[in-house]
């Protein structure tokens, strides 16, 4: 079996060649081995309910500077911890201790991290169920307990 057949018959040997080139490719490699759903916090899910444990500033890498507001969560459904972004000017004055917020990944092809702040993958998207785009516009208030 020749690495160039290209003759009448060649079909299978091409079949088997292009079967085994596919694993060259690291979007199909992921997929079929399942690598999201076993190494993501998410389990694959798109969003996440979580609890905040604390607030936290971490500095944004070279060759930026500056504090990035985040916020230590933990996953409900799992009880894993995780740091998320919270986005937006002003908007870790919303979010308190022990309050539920709503996380989802910061948009990357694989799962690494975003932007300049190390070891962040996830931003706050909501919190107690109120999105926190309309609590720092201020079209709404965060519910009293």
């Amino acid at each position: 079996m020749s690495e160039g057949t290209r003759g009448e018959m060649a079909g299978r040997n091409m079949e088997r060649k292009n079967k085994k080139l596919k694993w060259h490719s690291i979007t199909y490699k992921r997929k079929k081995l399942k690598l999201k759903e076993k190494f993501d916090p998410l389990k694959g899910s798109p969003r996440a309910k979580a609890i905040v444990l604390q607030k936290v500033a971490l500095e944004a890498k070279q060759p930026n500077s500056g504090l990035r507001k985040c916020v230590r969560v933990q996953i409900i459904k799992n009880g894993v911890q995780v740091t998320a972004f919270a986005p937006g000017d002003g908007a870790i004055n919303y979010i308190d201790e022990h309050d539920t917020v709503t996380i989802e990944p910061l948009r990357s092809s694989k799962r690494g991290t975003l932007g300049d702040i190390p070891g962040v993958r996830y931003k706050v998207v909501a919190v107690n169920g109120i999105p926190l785009e309309l609590l720092r516009t201020g079209k709404k208030e965060k519910p009293r307990r």
